[in-house]
């Protein structure tokens, strides 16, 4: 049942089909009269031990023979290249041919890999990537030595804030087996976030729910969820900035990610990472919801607040995050332009901000470094050909988990992850729970 909590439409990676189909700059879509590839990567999580297998086939459905070559550039994530190859083709008319590569004594960490097609009436360029023993990644830069007492003042400065929850019905949103709820709560600073509930109609009075807290994308609102399961309550909130919780910060949409990043103790994050503690605290204050179940997921943006928040509140039963932003941050620059032009934007407009300066602040909000203190079994997706978040970049965080953990792969796409991770999802969180 488990959703994955939307990540918006201009964050997305409109990458390659899942089959591995043909897609970059100047190709057409492929027809009965023209050409058409497929590229893969020989591998299912598309990581190898040190030689990188991939096969490109091409199909000539054009009455003549098409003559040029095929060609390929591996790069490292930084855009260093590593090897390129050109060959010359000859396709005859209607017909299928097949091209096997290998490489081989390629150095730990991720490549890119443009294979390129240039022939008589057609050519395009396919993107991929894959990883040389990504199980070894670990990130360069270490957590700061005061990373959890700063974390630990921002909970208890959260401590000192009377929640002031309220629980308001929306009965025109109610459905024949679910009511629906807007919360309400005061959270760090004494900032009002919201977000909803929606509780399954039970003629069992004192029955006990489990919960799923869905956390937001990038500037993403949320809604209500009314699922058909009838053992699960399901909240969706709005952190400070976000959605219905607009009323003290409401930036324009590229200068959240910057919002007083200039200083580590007033960084826009520091509050929306409290609001998700805030957020379990309204859950341990409700007594019909299972305190002992609570999953807390989302994509992008939410997935990163999905693993600070476990890496912060044990109370958190099962974590599960999707393309996590602000990956090993530092190791962000020269890979990505989102978030990181950004947040040079920010800089070069605010005199006496430094870019080391707010690498140094950032270092308290990597997700590397919040993953390291999770102790909750948790699950990650990744898609390889994530413009935000690094395949590298990603294994980080995953091999500074220490717990119970999973990682699924999914080497031909972007800033998503499959209805395979969403299905999986549904029933690890059930089967845990012991919801049958």
């Amino acid at each position: 049942m488990v959703l994955l909590f939307a990540v918006p439409p201009v964050m997305a990676q409109h990458s390659q089909e899942e089959n591995g189909g043909s897609a970059g700059a100047g190709g057409k879509a492929a027809g009965e009269d023209e050409v058409s590839t497929v590229l893969n990567i020989n591998s299912k999580d598309g990581s190898f031990g040190s030689t990188a297998s991939f096969s490109f086939e091409v199909k000539n459905n054009y009455d003549t023979n098409q003559e040029g070559t095929i060609s390929y550039i591996i790069t490292t994530d930084k855009g260093q290249t590593v090897k390129t190859l050109s060959r010359p083709v000859n396709l005859g008319k209607k017909s299928t041919s097949k091209y096997d590569f290998e490489v081989p004594g390629l150095k730990m960490g991720f490549y890119k890999l443009n294979m390129m097609i240039n022939v008589s009436d057609y050519d395009d360029t396919t993107r991929r990537a894959f990883g040389i023993r990504p199980e070894e990644i670990k990130s360069q830069y270490a957590r700061p030595a005061d990373f959890d007492q700063f974390w630990q003042n921002a909970k208890d400065e959260l401590a000192r804030v009377k929640p002031n929850y309220k629980v308001t019905e929306l009965p025109s949103m109610n459905t024949n087996n679910r009511k629906v709820y807007e919360i309400e709560m005061k959270s760090l600073d004494n900032l009002t976030i919201r977000g909803y509930m929606t509780v399954p109609i039970s003629k069992n009075k004192g029955k006990k729910f489990s919960v799923l807290l869905g956390l937001p994308g990038y500037q993403v609102k949320l809604y209500p969820i009314v699922g058909l399961d009838p053992d699960l309550v399901i909240i969706t909130l709005n952190t400070r900035g976000q959605g219905t919780s607009r009323d003290v910060i409401h930036t324009e949409r590229d200068a959240f990610i910057s919002y007083r990043i200039e200083d580590k103790n007033k960084y826009v994050m520091r509050g929306v990472i409290m609001d998700c503690v805030r957020a379990v605290d309204f859950i341990y204050a409700q007594p019909n919801l299972r305190h002992d179940q609570i999953l807390a997921t989302g994509g992008s943006m939410g997935g990163y607040l999905a693993l600070a928040l476990a890496g912060l509140d044990h109370r958190v039963t099962l974590c599960s995050a999707q393309n996590p932003i602000m990956s090993d941050i530092r190791n962000l620059v020269g890979s990505v332009e989102w978030p990181i032009n950004d947040i040079k934007k920010y800089v070069l407009g605010n005199p006496g901000v430094t870019f080391d300066q707010v690498l140094n602040n950032l270092d308290y909000y990597d997700t590397k470094n919040f993953a390291a203190t999770i102790q909750c079994p948790t699950i990650m997706g990744l898609g390889l050909l994530d413009p935000y978040v690094p395949p590298g970049n990603g294994y980080a965080v995953y091999n500074s988990l220490n717990a119970d953990k999973r990682l699924m792969v999914f080497k031909n796409l972007g800033h998503e992850v499959s209805q395979v991770y969403k299905d999986y999802e549904g029933r690890w969180m059930r089967d845990t729970f012991g919801l049958f």
